[in-house]
C-alpha cells in the first residue's frame, strides 16, 4: 500500500463517524455484499460516508492491506474496524451492531433495527 493511500484511508476514517468501503456506492451498491450493509445502514437510517473502491484501485487494494481483512465490504465506526458483511449481518440480528452505535453515539433508528430482526427471525 502507498503512504499516499493510507493516509486517504486514515483521513476519511478520522473525518466520519462511519465509513463502508464497498464496491459501489450506498445509492447503487454493486455486488450483493455491499448492497446488504448498505442497505442495513440506510434502512436504519444511519449516516455514513460511502468510499467506492471500484472507482480507484488503490484505494481498493489499500484498504484490504490497511484492515488486514481481505474482503469487500468494511464498515468503520468512529475510526475502529468492525467487519465485513457477515459480520454485520450477524452483529444487526443479535443487536450488537445497536449496542456499537449506542456506545459511539451514532444515530440509527432502533425501530428499524428491531424490524430487521423480525423479519428474520
Amino acid at each position: 500500500m502507498t503512504d499516499a493511500a493510507k493516509d486517504r484511508i486514515q483521513q476519511t476514517i478520522s473525518e466520519n463517524d462511519v465509513v463502508l468501503y464497498m464496491k459501489g456506492t450506498k445509492a447503487a451498491p454493486q455486488c450483493g455484499f455491499s448492497s446488504r450493509v448498505a442497505g442495513v445502514l440506510n434502512f436504519m437510517g444511519v449516516e455514513y460516508a460511502d468510499v467506492n473502491v471500484l472507482a480507484d484501485e488503490e484505494i481498493r487494494q489499500g484498504i484490504k492491506d490497511f484492515s488486514d481483512w481481505p474482503t469487500i465490504p468494511q464498515l468503520y465506526v468512529k475510526g475502529e474496524f468492525v467487519g465485513g458483511c457477515d459480520i454485520i449481518t450477524e452483529m444487526t440480528l443479535s443487536g450488537e451492531l445497536d449496542k456499537l452505535f449506542d456506545d459511539k453515539g451514532v444515530s440509527y433508528s432502533r425501530d428499524a433495527a428491531d424490524k430487521i430482526r423480525a423479519a428474520n427471525a
